[in-house]
């Protein structure tokens, strides 16, 4: 085991007048598609606590430290917008500086649950955009859970076609110049 498979990925959410702002991630980021599963499963858990997140919206993962860091923190992952109305995050917005990930969650009254004996439940999907000319496959992973840690769905890949899923397609979008 390397150093940094011992070194645990800790993430903390935090809000702004009780809204869901983002993540602060500490230790060391998700390593893999499966760990970033994991961090989405946790993002999910929190976005379908009720009035947490009053709309589907996207996050952005930043490497950037956040002012004044606390000891371990290696970056951010902040919400961008929501997916559609207000302030909705645009095409191509992330061209630019394309970020290592995008994630999209979806609070409970915005989604159908897969499962139908299962209500109030929230689901999210991470876009791990790859550079597939060179064989850097796009990696993705998707996550439902309802508010009390149940887990509906869970689902990671690699070398997926983000326009073959309506999640990835739309975060697809906001990365395309």
């Amino acid at each position: 085991m390397g150093d940094g498979e011992r070194i645990s990925v800790e993430v903390s959410p935090f809000h702004a007048e009780g809204l869901l702002s983002g993540f602060l991630v500490s230790g060391r980021w998700p390593a893999n598609t499966v760990e970033w599963a994991r961090f989405l499963l946790l993002a999910v858990r929190v976005a379908s606590v009720p009035g947490m997140l009053p709309t589907s919206t996207v996050f952005r993962v930043r490497e950037e430290l956040p002012d004044e860091p606390a000891p371990g923190t290696v970056g951010l992952v902040l919400a961008e917008g929501p997916v559609v109305g207000e302030n909705a995050v645009l095409p191509g917005q992330f061209a630019e500086h394309q970020p290592p990930g995008l994630i999209v969650l979806h609070p409970p009254n915005e989604i159908r649950p897969s499962l139908p004996e299962q209500d109030e439940v929230a689901s999210g999907c991470v876009l791990l955009p790859g550079i597939p000319h060179l064989g850097l496959d796009h990696r993705a992973a998707w996550v439902e859970a309802d508010h009390r840690g149940n887990i509906t769905s869970m689902v990671s890949r690699a070398g997926i076609n983000p326009f073959d899923d309506a999640d990835t397609a739309v975060l697809a979008l906001f990365l395309a110049a």
